[in-house]
């Protein structure tokens, strides 16, 4: 097998990893808060080991560590809020607004980095959100799970932006390794100051302890290096245009495994159906635009 097939291969196993979370989430019966405490506690370890095993550097200075571990918060936090919507709503109404974060980051960006709108971005934008009402308008029952998983999508959004001011000063292995911790911390102080720890913590089960492993590990620190890995061979198009499949990938699953519960009306898909055309035509216009 040549290195471009391995690598693509291995790609759309990472975004069927990223489509596993969702349902890893419905399948876990502990709350949001608790999941992601223990699922960053994982990939903080596992990332640390893959540090020292690579002898990735990891002095980059305290000012550095600070502001990542800030950026770490954001992550936790829209952790919590993604499992807390598949919680309240299901898998496919979660994943389908996901799709909105290139919506949030594509406002985010030109903000951050002090930069001009681009007009495509708001066209691109606007379909989005026609596609977000046709999801409102046909499945209203799952409001607070639209709205908490649009809160998600722009806290996905905001972290990924805010990560561009990293990437090229510091190994990405290295900020996803300050970012886990800063999760575990701070939400570890939130359950101390809400008596949850360490009295009232809820243990898992069995199986939330296997569901937890493969989320820590496989779908959080093997799913982000090879993610990191694949990136020197495939173009970063080629690997955002991957990713975009995420929703698909997880409606698709979740279906198979949650049956009827996941079966949504006609105009769900189709606003779904919207977004992921307006995610997937974006990459295709910018990369004819740079031709």
């Amino acid at each position: 097998m040549n290195k471009l097939l391995s690598s693509h291969l291995k790609l759309h196993f990472v975004v069927l990893l990223y489509g596993i979370t969702a349902i890893l989430g419905k399948l876990i019966s502990l709350p949001a808060p608790q999941m992601v405490w223990y699922r960053m506690f994982i990939a903080f370890a596992v990332l640390g080991g893959f540090i020292w095993l690579k002898k990735i550097p990891i002095k980059i200075g305290y000012q550095s560590i600070i502001k990542i571990m800030g950026v770490g918060l954001v992550v936790a936090f829209h952790w919590i809020t993604f499992f807390h919507a598949v919680k309240i709503s299901n898998v496919s109404v979660t994943l389908g607004c996901m799709a909105s974060t290139t919506l949030f980051a594509s406002f985010l960006e030109p903000i951050i980095f002090h930069k001009r709108i681009k007009w495509l971005e708001v066209f691109i934008g606007l379909l989005i959100i026609g596609g977000l009402y046709l999801i409102f308008q046909f499945e209203l029952s799952f409001w607070k799970g639209i709205i908490t998983a649009l809160l998600s999508a722009f806290l996905a959004g905001l972290f990924t932006v805010l990560n561009k001011l990293f990437i090229d000063k510091h190994h990405p292995v290295t900020i996803s390794f300050y970012e886990m911790i800063s999760g575990f911390i701070s939400i570890g102080i939130f359950l101390i100051f809400t008596d949850i720890l360490p009295h009232n913590l809820l243990m898992p089960n069995t199986m939330d302890v296997i569901y937890i492993l493969i989320l820590g590990i496989a779908c959080t620190a093997y799913a982000f290096v090879v993610a990191v890995d694949v990136m020197k061979v495939l173009s970063a198009y080629t690997v955002v245009l991957a990713i975009n499949m995420e929703p698909v990938y997880g409606i698709l699953l979740a279906f198979f495994i949650f049956g009827q519960s996941e079966f949504m009306s006609g105009g769900f898909y189709i606003g779904t159906l919207v977004i992921l055309a307006a995610v997937f035509v974006h990459p295709i216009i910018m990369r004819i635009q740079s031709r």
